[in-house]
């Protein structure tokens, strides 16, 4: 039996095992707030049903379903589970296609269906082009038309359709987007496949339901109608942890459904379930409960915590204010861990964009050339440390440093070794002294080293020509062909240009070349604070990035000047700025508004503190905010600092 198996029941865990035994069957939505021990309610439904139901469910074939958001996630619910056959544990995506697989006939039809409706799309978009606009967009317009017409051909002559990160119709491959839209589609069209389902899966939990998308719900809950007592599908999660546009948020009851709330919070001391009850007060009103405890001669009592917020100006000297608290919380709560970065520490500093902790961490520069007017495909690669532009650095230039500067030998040569032409075994075979390339190898690491060490003032470009000279990698073709020089080219007179920060004039066709020239600019020195970054070797993160996570001590910064994100007002949620007329006509139409978007992911990000939680807000008019804030009742009104308490 695994741990959380063995955790104490909770009313709620009583109440879902009595409806997974109800005859006939029901659906149910689960709310379970933060730090509930959500996962461990659907590990325990996943053992109760395996206990229960196992042996009538494998004589008719049949399993249990259990979809959750991401690869992470699924890992965990197996480590829980074990290999027990009975479940079917997958990400949404994975499972979707694993239904829509075998039906290939309708699968082409689909993207046929799917070709003509972006051909419209852009055939639509050329009839409107005004005179005004650039000869560069007319030929993408024609380049991308083109290309679709050529997919619809090809799309008779595929045999078979496969899915993968990105679509590529032509050679068959459909994409996460595709997917998502497809199969709910097959769904509600084709009963048989909703008989299938509901035949198959009987049981079918949906983990994390909150980010699950409206389609998908929509699709489910046909399916439910269709096998009325003989599928049970469960959803489970956190409306007020919905921080992503796309997903479903609440999921309102259908007739016959059963609501199941779970409102213990086992992670967060008592200060801090204080706040987070307090912010989630003005959305669904859902009070959580017990707080983390502690065990002391068989008695347990409540961890009290610490909640400190902060009313800091919003000038140049946030970094070093910033500093100044982490040294006063040190101070206060005699616990130095609050100063340090290092992983053990278990400090987050929570920022609301990539941005601010790329200024923080000094890869600014870097961060602009692939977010400033860059392809789509630019920032997401940079943001998931796999854009194809980074990967000479990542996987091999920047671990060759880092091995050396550590005196790691062997990893050197590892590196070397799996990427480095001059070690290949028939160039070596065919070398008259394999020890002078050895040496001349130890010299390119070195000066490389040097080439991206705090103090230098080399760019990406030179460390890349440094590169390919002396050959310690062969350079992607795609980087190359952006390395060259630029051909003259004739100036375009079709409408006014664009010009990025940077200066670069560049129609919509032109946007990866500004990227990579802005990219080749860079510092390489910058190399290093992204990497860290990315490997979750420093203390920031985004607000957004981390849900389901928790920590001993959270920081969260508030800045709505720097973070500029127009998502998200924690000025208007706090009642530090009114509300747009925007905002108050989408609260009267019942609309999602921009308080609501704040709010849960204030709530998440201060819900994931297991000892200690400081706000940090940077404010324009300190002395307002801080009576504003003394008034809120967020925290206790001693609790609220400013600089002159720092000091």
């Amino acid at each position: 039996m695994t741990r959380r198996i063995d955790n104490p029941d909770t009313d709620a865990d009583v109440a879902l095992r009595g409806l997974l035994d109800s005859s006939p069957r029901k659906c149910f939505v689960m709310v379970a707030g933060a730090g509930s021990g959500k996962t461990t309610s659907v590990i325990k439904a996943l053992d109760h049903v395996s206990k229960k139901h196992g042996d009538d469910l494998r004589k008719r074939s049949q399993k249990v379903a259990c979809i959750t958001y991401t690869e992470i996630a699924v890992g965990e619910i197996w480590g829980d589970v074990g290999s027990n056959d009975l479940f079917h544990v997958s990400t949404i995506h994975s499972f979707l296609w694993s239904l829509a697989r075998p039906f290939q006939k309708d699968i082409a039809a689909w993207v046929k269906r799917r070709i003509e409706e972006k051909l419209l799309e852009l055939n639509q978009e050329r009839d409107n082009f005004g005179s005004r606009v650039r000869q560069s967009t007319r030929d993408r317009n024609q380049r991308d038309i083109a290309r679709l017409e050529e997919h619809g051909r090809a799309v008779g002559n595929i045999k078979r359709f496969k899915y993968e990160s990105g679509s590529d119709y032509g050679n068959g491959s459909l994409g996460h987007d595709d997917i998502i839209k497809m199969v709910p589609q097959f769904v509600l069209e084709r009963p048989l496949l909703g008989t299938i389902i509901a035949q198959k899966y009987p049981f079918f939990f949906i983990d994390e339901s909150q980010d699950t998308f409206p389609q998908v719900v929509a699709a489910l809950k046909v399916v439910a109608r269709q096998a009325p007592g003989r599928f049970c599908v469960g959803f489970i999660g956190d409306p007020m942890q919905q921080i992503y546009v796309h997903g479903v948020g609440d999921i309102p009851l259908e007739e016959g459904w059963q609501r199941i709330t779970k409102p213990e919070n086992f992670r967060c001391p008592v200060k801090v379930l204080s706040t987070i009850n307090r912010i989630r007060a003005d959305g669904d009103g859902l009070k959580q409960t017990r707080g983390r405890q502690y065990e002391s001669d068989g008695v347990w009592h409540a961890v009290e915590g610490a909640v400190d917020m902060f009313v800091l100006p919003a000038n140049a000297q946030r970094d070093a204010n910033l500093a100044r608290v982490r040294s006063w919380l040190a101070t206060k709560y005699s616990d130095a861990l609050w100063t340090s970065d290092s992983k053990e520490a278990d400090v987050r500093v929570l920022v609301i964009v990539h941005r601010m902790a790329a200024a923080r961490l000094g890869f600014l520069d870097l961060y602009g050339a692939f977010h400033d007017d860059a392809p789509e495909s630019f920032s997401t690669g940079f943001r998931e440390g796999n854009a194809w532009a980074l990967k000479p650095f990542l996987e091999v230039l920047v671990p060759l440093v880092r091995a050396s500067a550590l005196g790691q030998r062997s990893e050197v040569m590892r590196v070397l070794r799996t990427y480095c032409p001059l070690l290949d075994k028939e160039y070596l075979h065919s070398a008259e002294k394999p020890a002078e390339i050895l040496a001349s190898l130890k010299e390119s690491v070195d000066n490389l080293a040097c080439m991206t060490a705090p103090t230098s003032n080399s760019s990406v470009l030179d460390v890349l020509q440094f590169a390919e000279r002396v050959q310690l990698l062969n350079l992607d073709e795609r980087i190359k062909l952006h390395m060259a020089p630029a051909p003259p080219r004739e100036p375009d007179t079709g409408g006014t240009p664009m010009t990025t920060a940077q200066g670069i004039t560049t129609g919509e066709d032109d946007k990866e070349g500004a990227a990579m020239k802005a990219y080749f600019a860079c510092p390489a020195k910058q190399l290093m604070g992204y990497l860290t970054y990315i490997n979750d070797e420093s203390p920031y993160s985004t607000q957004q990035g981390i849900k389901g996570a928790e920590f001993e001590r959270v920081i969260v910064i508030i800045d709505d000047e720097e973070g500029r994100h127009f998502q998200f007002s924690y000025d208007k949620l706090l009642g530090l700025k009114e509300p747009s007329r925007t905002d108050l006509e989408n609260r009267q139409q019942g609309k999602e508004t921009i308080l609501d978007r704040t709010r849960r992911l204030f709530y998440v990000c201060c819900s994931r503190a297991r000892k200690g939680l400081a706000i940090v807000l940077y404010a324009g008019d300190v002395q307002s905010a801080t009576t504003t804030l003394k008034n809120s009742g967020l925290v206790d009104a001693t609790s609220v600092y400013t600089l002159d308490t720092l000091s």
